[in-house]
Order: structure tokens, then sequence, then C-alpha cells
């Protein structure tokens, strides 16, 4: 099977990276099964799928025959077993719980067809052990996107000891037909993006603990010092800063003390200041996702 024979494929999850990621799928000619497990969380991630394509419109990135068509082509689905059925691939985008994906991956090996490609969404968890937990680990691929999907251009497509580099294949080919850029590398903590990604966040952070500098000055300095077009912790607040504090701990316990979470990104989690889908982190963030 190559990219082009994807013709289905099927997203759990539809979340800040899960509606992303049908949203790129819809737009690169698939039909789109979007499913999610909590009461009307498909239907929201649709939703947001929609305000993003009429957002292209308005920008002139994209026509308005085009929204249409890519719109026509996601299915919401509140039952995992037919949002499974006859799809070619399934991308899996739910929270960043070890025991959870491992739990979905033995549903999605007994409901998905036997060719479809099995691939995670996450940024930091060993593809090993979610792969681990199906009788056919040959099939499972990481297929990392980045927040916003329908905006960032990587896909880090993360391949296992055991993977079959035919699915491989397939998923960077797959990424590429979305539109991206897609890396390769092996397994490991954090794999290439998160672990260099989070070391900068992290020394952010303690920055801004130690009264170095404010949040707002130190992103400033890595956007025109540095060129990135975000700032570390204005891209901590779009992240969400329990997702980045869980892949902290984890990093810390399987690489060592240079990821431990700054006391401060643990007060604002525990605080309930998660960053922009809470309304405050490291800044403050209006209603509709607009930094203050």
């Amino acid at each position: 099977m190559n990219a082009n024979d994807v013709r289905t494929l099927t997203v759990i999850g539809a979340g800040t990276m899960g509606h992303g990621i049908a949203h790129v799928a819809a737009q690169m000619g698939a039909t789109v099964h979007l499913y999610d497990a909590m009461a009307g969380g498909a239907a929201a991630g649709m939703e947001k799928v929609a305000k993003n394509l009429a957002k292209g419109v308005e920008l002139g990135k994209v026509t308005a025959a085009d929204r249409d068509s890519a719109l026509g082509r996601i299915i919401v689905f509140d039952d995992l077993a037919p949002a499974c059925a006859g799809t070619d691939c399934v991308v899996e985008a739910i929270p960043e719980r070890l025991d959870w994906k491992q739990d979905l991956f033995r549903d999605l090996e007994r409901l998905a067809p036997a060719h479809a490609l099995l691939a995670t969404n996450t940024s930091s968890l060993p593809i090993a052990e979610i792969a681990a937990a199906i009788g056919t680990p040959g099939r499972v691929v990481g297929m990392h996107f980045f927040n916003p999907v329908h905006v960032m251009k990587l896909v880090e497509v993360v391949r296992h000891a055991k993977a079959d580099p035919a699915m491989v294949a397939l998923a960077v080919a797959l990424a590429e037909r979305m539109g991206k850029t897609p890396i390769t590398v092996t397994d490991s903590p954090g794999f290439a993006s998160s672990r260099l990604g989070l070391v900068i966040g992290l020394e952010a952070m303690r920055m801004v603990e130690q009264g170095v500098a404010s949040a707002a000055d130190i992103d400033t300095a890595m956007k025109l010092g540095y060129g990135h077009p975000m700032g570390p912790l204005e891209l901590t607040d779009l992240v969400g800063l329990d997702v980045r504090l869980g892949i902290a701990e984890y990093l810390e316990r399987a690489i060592g003390p240079a990821f431990a979470p700054p006391q401060t990104l643990r007060d604002k989690v525990a605080a309930g200041k998660l960053g922009k889908k809470s309304g405050e982190g490291y800044y403050r963030w209006s209603p509709d996702g607009k930094k203050l």
C-alpha cells in the first residue's frame, strides 16, 4: 500500500491535536472518520476544523470550494468500532497516558482492517511499548504532528525496532501527501523535537522563576535573537502546561535531572493555569484564543 491508497483515515481523539490531523487529512482528499470517547467531543472537534478552514478562506489561503469539500469528507463518530471499519490508517491522538494508549491499540488491532497503518501522535512516550501491547507490532509507527497541525509543517516519523519498514515508509509518504515535511527518527525518549524543545522551554521557565527576565522578554529574545517564530513560553501556553509537565516528568525519569520540571511549572498546573486552553499560563488569553 502507498500513500495514495489511503482513502479513509481514522482519527482517534478530537482535541487539540486530533481535530488538526483530521483537518489536514481531509484537505489531502481522504475520507476522515473522527472519533472521541468524550460525549460530543468529535462534534466539537469538527466545529474547530470548520472555524480554522473559515479562517483560511478569510486569509485567502483556502478557497470556499476547497473548504466545503474538506468539511464534506469528515464524518463524526460516537462509537469506535464503526469509526475503524474500512479504514486504511488510524492516527491516535488521545492524552499522553501509556496505559490508555496500550488499551486503545489493543482495540485498534481488533477493529481496524489488517492492512491498516496504526500510528500514534505521542510526543514522547516510547513507541515500542505502545506497539508491544498488540500481536502485530510492526503495524505501529509514531507520527508526531505539531500544533497547530494545519499550520506547522513538521511531522516526526518514529520507528521502533520491530516496525515494518513498509509501514514507516507509508507514514513518511502520508505526511508528504498532507503537505508536511517528515523527518525519521529512532524511538528514544523525547525523540528529537520534544527533547530539544523541552530543554529550551524548561530553562525559560527557570529564568522566569529566578527573575532573570519576564516571560515576554525571554520570548522576544528567542524570536528576534534566534529567529524562532514563537517564544518558548508562549509555545508552552499553546501546547498546555499540563502536557509539558507530563513530558518533563517522563524525560526526567528516562534521561536525567536536566529535565526536572521547575517549581513554577508545577505550581501553575496545580492551580489550573494550563495555558491557552484554560485562559492563563505564562500569559493571559481571551476566550477566543487571543493573547492579552
